[in-house]
């Protein structure tokens, strides 16, 4: 794992998303990567046994120290899996303190990409992505937008950064940056 704590490998069977996911699937497989930007060690192996029971496998992670916060640990995992796997894999992880994870997905010809975002303090944020990453703004979102600037809800700005999850990218940051150069390992979905 990359710090003084045992080694975990786990073995869960085959990965699931309201059902079992197998190569007669009615998803189209796609890529994405699991970045778990910070967590305590005594995190570690719950992080890795969700992984394992959304992604199947053993998802060795290989762990390094956050320079962004000491007595924190980072890693990266790239899967490939099912479309949709990304918000299961989000789910899985989301509301554990002092955790702090990003999952993308990529688009396929049937369906956009995705990205998770969250934090302890901010939560959850998700967003559509398109072909080259960037945030696609479905029309009813635009709609609340202009519901809520008209109404004083909200400035213009408020509001798009919400849709753009810029309170998420600022607080994640130093994060990304101190993860730099960090190892990533792959995990192709078990059948």
């Amino acid at each position: 794992m990359g710090h003084n704590g045992p080694r975990y490998h786990l073995t869960l069977g085959k990965a699931k998303q309201g059902g079992t996911m197998n190569s007669t699937s009615s998803h189209p497989s796609t890529r994405g990567v699991l970045f778990v930007h910070s967590a305590p060690s005594a995190l570690l192996p719950h992080i890795e046994w969700a992984a394992a029971g959304v992604l199947g496998g053993k998802p060795d992670l290989a762990w390094v120290k956050q320079p962004a916060e000491p007595g924190t640990y980072r890693a990266e995992l790239s899967w490939q899996a099912p479309a949709g796997t990304s918000a299961t894999l989000a789910s899985a992880l989301r509301g554990w303190e002092q955790l702090r994870f990003e999952v993308s997905e990529e688009p396929t010809a049937s369906s956009e990409g995705a990205r998770y975002s969250y934090t302890p303090t901010l939560g959850i944020f998700h967003a559509m992505t398109g072909l080259h990453g960037d945030v696609l703004i479905p029309e009813d979102r635009i709609k609340a937008l202009r519901t809520q600037t008209m109404s004083g809800v909200a400035s213009m700005d408020e509001a798009l950064d919400g849709l753009l999850g810029v309170v998420w990218d600022n607080e994640l940051e130093p994060f990304r940056h101190a993860g730099e150069g960090a190892p990533v390992r792959w995990l192709h979905q078990v059948v």
